[in-house]
């Protein structure tokens, strides 16, 4: 069994792998992350007694700092970390390939054996990224865009009127009577309509035509928008690829 954990800017992801099956997945938002990692962790440990490994893949240097430390004190194992211990085997044609966050890799990697190549990555996270693995299976790079919880705080923060929106629900209509389900529709369908037109420039940049595999904490809330665009919707893919990377056996010497 495994624990595989993606830090991330906005939730701190764990997952309980009992070989490539994720049995149990716990989401801690990163404003309340010590206490509740300490506690899900003691969790962790309790229901898991004959736990093994521990991976963690993180975009955010100080709470994989944090995260780190806890799971030493709690389950008495050193993990692994993504980019330091073990190299995600990926070749990355990142012209500089250290800007290339760990997470993206990770998912780049964890698509090639259950889907294939090529293909586009959409993680609907705190950033929206579209990540291109080409036929070869390299990582050739990808899009980076403002998420929909950041598109609507900068609205908030950036306009005088405009409320803050504080939950997100699809609206009933596409064309807004009052200004928060106006800025609802912009959000879901003007993001929508983005996706699936990137889609379409990608897969136009692409030898072969790309599965496109969609993953991320917003899955839910668009996929009905790009539908029909979509190969498959994994939400669990980066615990897949991460599961991948702890049994493939390339640990560094940092690791040893």
């Amino acid at each position: 069994m495994l624990l595989a954990i993606d830090i991330g800017n906005t939730t701190v992801s764990l997952a309980v792998m009992r070989g490539k099956r994720v049995v149990r997945v716990r989401f801690i938002e990163n404003s309340a992350m010590r206490s509740a990692l300490n506690q899900e962790l003691r969790r962790i440990k309790g229901l898991f007694p004959k736990l093994g490994e521990v991976i963690l893949c993180s975009v955010v240097p100080d709470n994989l700092r944090i995260v780190e430390r806890a799971v030493r004190r709690h389950l008495k194992t050193k993990p692994l970390v993504v980019g330091r211990d073990i190299k995600v085997p990926i070749k990355n044609k990142y012209r500089n390939p250290g800007q290339v966050g760990q997470d993206r890799l990770v998912g780049a990697y964890a698509v090639k054996e259950p889907y294939g190549c090529p293909a586009v990555i959409i993680d609907l996270g705190t950033a929206i990224t579209f990540d291109v693995v080409s036929s070869k299976g390299d990582y050739e790079g990808g899009m980076i865009v403002p998420g929909i919880r950041l598109s609507a705080e900068a609205l908030f923060q950036k306009t005088a009127l405009l409320p803050r929106i504080e939950t997100f629900k699809i609206p009933h209509a596409m064309i807004g009577r009052v200004t928060k389900d106006s800025i609802l529709s912009g959000i879901f369908y003007g993001y929508g309509a983005m996706c699936r037109g990137l889609i379409d420039e990608l897969a136009g940049q692409i030898t072969g035509r790309p599965k496109v595999i969609v993953t991320g904490g917003h899955t839910r809330l668009m996929r009905r928008f790009i539908a029909r665009k979509i190969t498959k919707v994994d939400e669990c893919l980066i615990f897949k690829g991460l599961q991948l990377l702890a049994h493939s056996g390339r640990r560094t010497k940092h690791a040893k």
